[in-house]
């Protein structure tokens, strides 16, 4: 099946219609609902899901994640339609099966669907047909329960169901008879979590093991060359080193023996958090990982989804890449044009060549076209501040901060400067929710999911800040678009750039990161000096990495691994230079190297280092 992209920009006044667009950015711009969770009106309403589930059916993407009141399709991974489902349950009028935490299975030809629960009262979901929302009870009342599951066909037709989300308890698995879905035997227990060895395990923002053990939660299974890859997540949701794991066996019920490192993990950057996902394969065979991204100001558990490439290595290790992963990636369609490259595990330095198009680096089908950030801290001007919701916040790489206008008022605006004319290429907008309300008789319809809200907006460039053209203009949208990207049409040569609010849905114009994406005409940034990592000796899961700062570089990207060429885990740091490095294996060594970055382009990476445990 081809893919087809299509975006409708207007730049300087002009409408470029049908332009394929090649590129995606994290977090993912859906409809994100309001959150139902419980004492949210202390700090405010919030957008918020999370626990993300895709699979692929009938070379569509369905994506399911919680309390949402339904679930989006797309053809493309980019335009996501949401599909507004309450599933009723039919032994009970009246009462619905929320989606939390869902797990989502493909039988055959049916897709099958079921919300946590640790009772017996929900009902198991089937559809041959869910792009047109038709379902019905394959089970009424599904008698094991279980919360955060997932279900796994494998190839021989069998089928089983993995749950658990404890800091007491284990992941467990079962199989279950494919025609009646009753548990053929009892639970067993998969993996419990091991801190004491696994660094990243450890519970807290700074994996101290803070006031609660770890959970581990978030099961999801994947087959390949014939090895079970078990996924689980750890140790909280609300946390930046929230993580997947992976335990790797020969049979779907184990036993199973852990990778070293986390498979899923960005503790750094503007979105942080990569845990509780699943893994896919797109319609060229490309393998992703979709998994929650935690923001945690309005509420613990104020979430988003990211997207991010993955894979299996020539040693059939799994792993995700997380460099630059919240910078413009390709989408399928555009990488899959790239897979006669050499295929490229993400610790390799390689690039190539793709028709002007940017340099093409990391990653088996290489999806970061080397666009880079622009405007990282750079001058802010703004129409209205509120309160101490400063102006540079909308630029400091921090999702967790933001800028907010006194109002949601038309003509509202912000303006950065990229200190240089620079190559413009892309553009997200990362909205915030602040004062948010709702009429109170719509409080039921708004906490689970809100639907006919949409943001307009304009955007003008200016080379000298005097003389400004529109560069994008959404003042006819009608569609939610809380994480709002655009790839333009074609590149701009240009220094300002202003965006003006003309319609917020609720609250006020607020704005965590106003991104922009290309190159900055200048040179690349110094390969650093002085790496060094100290491993702790009472405690070698640990490290302590400094560097000497690098003039020209606003931030550094710090590779981990297990093996000089297994450089799998990516730690992005701004304005420092230094981190502590906590998600090591106790028991092996370990490998680092460091790259610094500028709104040009990155550095050589510095020889890589070998610790001891």
């Amino acid at each position: 099946m081809k893919a087809i992209f299509i975006l409708f920009i207007f730049i300087t006044g002009s409408s470029f219609a049908q332009k394929t667009q090649l590129t995606y950015c994290n977090p993912i711009n859906i409809d994100y609902g309001y959150t139902p969770i419980p004492n949210f009106s202390e700090w405010g309403r919030h957008r918020a899901t999370a626990d993300p589930v895709i699979v692929k059916y009938k070379n569509e993407y369905y994506l399911f994640s919680t309390n949402q009141w339904g679930y989006w399709w797309s053809n493309d991974m980019l335009n996501w339609k949401f599909i507004s489902r309450k599933f009723l349950r039919p032994w009970n009028t009246g009462i619905y099966d929320e989606l939390c935490a869902p797990a989502v299975g493909i039988i055959g030809d049916t897709m099958i669907v079921f919300g946590s629960t640790y009772t017996n009262n929900f009902t198991i979901w089937m559809s041959t047909d869910p792009k047109n929302n038709k379902w019905k009870p394959l089970v009424d009342s599904f008698q094991i329960g279980g919360w955060d599951p997932a279900f796994f066909t494998d190839d021989n037709g069998r089928l089983y169901m993995y749950n658990g989300s404890s800091n007491r308890y284990p992941i467990y698995g079962v199989e279950l008879n494919r025609k009646t879905l009753q548990p053929i035997g009892t639970r067993k227990e998969m993996y419990f979590l091991e801190e004491w060895r696994y660094g990243w395990q450890r519970f807290g923002e700074y994996l101290d093991d803070t006031f609660l053990d770890p959970f581990i939660e978030g099961s999801w299974m994947t087959k390949h060359n014939g090895k079970y890859y078990l996924q689980y997540g750890a140790p909280g949701t609300e946390f930046s080193g929230y993580a997947d794991g992976v335990i790797v066996g020969d049979d779907p019920l184990g036993p199973f023996t852990p990778q070293s490192q986390p498979f899923s993990y960005k503790p750094g950057g503007f979105a942080k958090g990569a845990g509780h996902g699943s893994t896919f394969q797109d319609v060229y065979n490309n393998w992703w990982h979709v998994s929650t991204i935690a923001i945690s100001v309005k509420n613990n558990f104020e979430r988003r989804i990211g997207i991010w490439p993955a894979g299996f290595d020539k040693d059939d290790v799994m792993y995700m890449d997380a460099a630059f992963g919240d910078y413009p990636h390709y989408l399928p369609s555009y990488s899959n044009k790239l897979r006669n490259l050499p295929q490229q595990a993400p610790n390799s330095e390689s690039i190539f060549s793709n028709n002007g198009l940017g340099p093409i680096q990391r990653g088996g089908t290489a999806y970061f076209p080397g666009w880079m950030l622009l405007n990282y801290n750079k001058p802010v001007q703004v129409s209205s501040t509120l309160g101490s919701y400063y102006s540079n916040f909308a630029v400091d790489e921090n999702i967790k901060t933001y800028w907010s206008a006194k109002s949601s008022d038309k003509g509202e605006w912000i303006q950065t400067d990229l200190g240089n004319v620079s190559m413009v290429n892309a553009i997200q907008i990362n909205y915030a929710d602040q004062d948010v309300s709702f009429p109170k008789e719509m409080d039921t319809i708004f906490l689970g999911k809100s639907l006919g809200l949409y943001h307009q907006y304009k955007i003008y460039e200016s080379k000298d800040g005097v003389n400004w053209k529109v560069l994008i203009d959404k003042s006819n949208n009608k569609t939610d678009v809380p994480h709002d990207y655009v790839e333009l049409p074609q590149p701009v040569q240009t220094r300002f750039l202003k965006l003006e609010n003309i319609h917020m849905p609720t609250g006020k114009f607020a704005v965590s990161g106003f991104r922009v994406f290309g190159n900055g005409n200048g040179p690349k940034p110094d390969t650093v000096k002085n790496f060094i990592v100290l491993r702790t000796e009472k405690d070698p899961r640990s490290a302590w990495i400094k560097w000497s700062p690098v003039d020209n570089a606003f931030a550094y990207n710090i590779y981990a691994g297990v093996a000089p060429d297994k450089l799998y885990n990516c730690t992005m740091v701004h304005s420092a230079n230094e981190y502590y490095y906590k998600a090591m294996d106790s028991k092996i060594p370990y490998y680092f190297c460091i790259e610094s970055i500028n709104e040009n382009g990155v550095s050589k990476r510095t020889q890589v280092v070998r610790v001891n445990n």
